[in-house]
């Protein structure tokens, strides 16, 4: 199956378990890659037989900026399901939420969460 991917895509939101997360915000960075057949566009060149890269980008950042969310597990299946709502012709998606931020009992490091959804047969 071909992929779009979208990385790095970065969003201010209030997403956690602590209180401070909650009022202070924090970014969170994005990676989505979607399933689907590019077959048409690939041998078309014609900007409608594909998905809009910039839909996907507001489709994300509405689910990650109107909501609240504990858990960037949460975020991510939220996100998984708007993108798969958002545009039939993906058969699935891959969503990477990092939380540069995240409260860790060391100096350093990184925490991202990764989800992967398929579409239900129908």
């Amino acid at each position: 199956m071909d992929a779009i991917h979208l990385q790095d895509l970065a969003f201010y939101a209030f997403h956690g378990v602590h209180e401070e997360e909650a009022r202070l915000g924090q970014r969170f960075v994005v990676d989505l890659t979607c399933r689907l057949d590019l077959t048409a566009p690939s041998l078309s060149d014609r900007y409608e037989e594909t998905v809009c890269y910039a839909t996907l980008t507001r489709t994300i950042e509405k689910v990650v900026t109107g909501s609240r969310y504990k858990l960037i597990e949460r975020l991510a299946g939220a996100i998984a399901d708007a993108v798969l709502d958002a545009e039939e012709r993906i058969q699935g998606v891959s969503v990477r939420v990092h939380k540069p931020g995240a409260p860790l009992p060391i100096a350093a490091g990184r925490v991202s969460v990764e989800i992967t959804r398929t579409r239900a047969p129908s």
